[in-house]
């Protein structure tokens, strides 16, 4: 037997993919390696599961900065609320949290994984677990998919779904860029992102601020001439081996990338309160200390920040903390507030892309067509997810860029191979 559609990968793009071309009307195999479906689903947003964004189109690409704009084309066909719209036809109920964030009201990323599975079961589409694909031979009719152990079935049309480099425990481990440059494309550098980052600053190798959280501050990467290349406004923590945190990961592929151009640190800074200027904060430190000049500056600035940064900052000037806030010059309070507005350090690397939550690079998009996820390489061939090179923050922006690739991919490899038979 000739599939009209082989999708490899039982990921979100995967499971979507073998919905939409089933749903057209062509016979579909689904295959994956793993012993079950939807893994990488079932633990994303914490194990309730981020299924998409409620934010406006515009918002969403935003929020995508690796090639988002290539989602334009197949936003126009299946977007955010047609997410929203196909999950609550499955029965899920979904609801909106901060920031667009949508979850289903079970706050259970399995029912939807089960909604996704009772769906393809509905459809009949026939599915392969625990079966690695060793390579996929293109051919001029059709492709062969040979398994590991040298079994082989043939597809009319294939669709690659195997996703990045990036959390491998869920299958993702690189399996479809070796299939992906057999078929003539190129592969952009792969690097981690939404990923903590690493710094041998004597302060984090000293662990002094080790569990310590930020909320709400600004962080900001550095390019080499100290100007900001991107700032988020999130919670951060350290570590001991770093920084994390929703900021820190938002900021993390920029951070990566200026490691991969300049292979040197990269300096990062913190304003703590980013909601006071400069001016503001000093205006206001300055008051304090002569309302109570006896005061300790450590007692005078208590509940500015937490007290263990506030610390770290004073001796970071030669203070211990006790020294009485009227003896300081307003040298010493301007450099206090600066390190308050702008503390800056160096990282100097990320944890490994295997600890990352998404793979930055990919299957360069410049060689696939936007509207249909098709291959420009190669008859009968398309992509979707993670394998290509697009790559969002966190917060349910990947899953929307693998579910909608997906929908077009599966609906595109279906119209080729229903109109070859």
């Amino acid at each position: 037997m000739i599939y009209d559609v082989v999708i490899v990968g039982g990921g979100p793009a995967g499971l979507m993919a073998a919905i939409a071309a089933s749903e057209y009307g062509a016979s579909t195999l689904l295959i994956d390696k793993g012993n079950k479906l939807g893994r990488k689903l079932e633990i994303s947003g914490g194990g309730r599961c981020n299924v998409t964004s409620r934010l406006p189109r515009e918002e969403i690409i935003r929020h995508i900065p690796g090639n988002g704009k290539f989602l334009y084309s197949a936003f126009s066909v299946f977007d955010n609320e047609d997410i929203i719209e196909f999950f609550e036809n499955l029965g899920i109920r979904l609801k909106e949290e901060d920031h667009g964030r949508m979850f289903p009201e079970s706050d259970s990323a399995k029912s939807v994984v089960q909604a996704l599975l009772n769906h393809l079961e509905s459809l009949q589409v026939q599915i392969k677990t625990n079966t690695p694909v060793q390579t996929i031979h293109f051919g001029e009719n059709y492709h062969t998919i040979e398994y590991s152990n040298g079994n082989m079935v043939k597809a009319l049309t294939v669709v690659i779904a195997v996703g990045g480099k990036s959390v491998p425990h869920t299958g993702s481990t690189g399996d479809g860029y070796p299939w992906a440059k057999k078929a003539g494309h190129s592969i952009t550098p792969l690097f981690p992102t939404e990923v903590p980052l690493v710094s041998h600053e004597p302060f984090i190798k000293e662990k002094k601020l080790q569990g310590l959280s930020l909320r709400d501050i600004a962080l900001t990467v550095l390019d080499e001439e100290k100007k900001p290349l991107i700032t988020h406004k999130m919670d951060m923590i350290f570590t001991h081996f770093g920084i994390s945190g929703p900021a820190v990961l938002r900021c993390s592929q920029f951070a990566v990338k200026q490691f991969m151009k300049t292979d040197k640190p990269v300096l990062m800074k913190i304003d703590s309160l980013p909601e006071e200027s400069e001016q503001e904060l000093l205006q206001r430190i300055v008051r304090l200390t002569r309302e109570n000049p006896k005061k300790s500056i450590r007692n005078l600035l208590k509940g500015i920040v937490p007290e263990r940064y506030l610390v770290f900052l004073l001796k970071k000037n030669g203070l211990n903390g006790e020294e009485k806030g009227g003896n300081l010059s307003s040298e010493i309070l301007l450099t206090i507030v600066r390190d308050l507005k702008g503390f800056v350090f160096k990282v100097h690397d990320s944890l490994p892309i295997e600890k990352a939550f998404v793979t930055g690079g990919g299957v360069s998009v410049k060689e696939i067509v936007p509207n249909t996820m098709a291959s420009k390489k190669m008859h009968g061939l398309y992509f979707c997810g993670e394998i290509l090179d697009i790559h969002g923050y966190t917060g349910g922006f990947n899953i929307t860029a693998a579910l909608v690739t997906g929908r077009i991919a599966g609906m595109n490899a279906c119209f080729e191979a229903l109109s070859r038979n």
